[in-house]
């Protein structure tokens, strides 16, 4: 087995603005504890400020990766030779795919604060997964790695 020709890695970092919201809620935090004190405002501010920034950080460390033969995105580890064509959807196709035109079988690995994303057929029989819709910043990049890896591994 060889390792695919084109890797590919990106992760899906939450935007800016939500570490701006980060430094809102310690603001609001340290204004509720304003009475207690300068120590405990003070307390709110960081407290607040790194557990907001610690659950924004969480929630943007999903990765998506083709190495080594497999599509891997988020908790998701699937072969290439199980996955069909890969269909590159704009911001409007996105939309569409991620509401009406969904699946409820599909796995989606969605970040709606990313505006495209690429549909790929599952081909395994077997899985009951129609598709995957996985949202990516370099949609092409992506679709042209799965292509090379699906090509080394024939």
């Amino acid at each position: 087995m060889q390792l695919s020709a084109t890797p590919y890695e990106e992760r899906l970092t939450a935007p800016r603005s939500w570490w701006f919201i980060s430094f809102l809620v310690g603001l609001a935090m340290a204004l509720v504890l304003l009475p207690f004190g300068t120590l405990p405002l003070l307390g709110g501010l960081v407290g607040g400020t790194a557990a907001t920034a610690v659950m924004a950080s969480s929630y943007g460390s999903v990765r998506i990766r083709v190495v080594g033969g497999s599509l891997i995105a988020g908790e998701a580890k699937i072969p290439v030779t199980a996955l069909g064509e890969a269909e590159v959807l704009d911001q409007e196709e996105a939309r569409a795919w991620r509401t009406y035109k969904a699946d409820t079988r599909a796995f989606l690995l969605l970040r709606a604060y990313i505006p495209t994303a690429l549909r790929v057929m599952v081909t395994d029989h077997e899985d009951p997964t129609p598709y995957l819709y996985l949202s990516t910043r370099e949609p092409e990049r992506l679709a042209e790695a799965l292509k090379a890896a699906r090509e080394a591994m024939a």
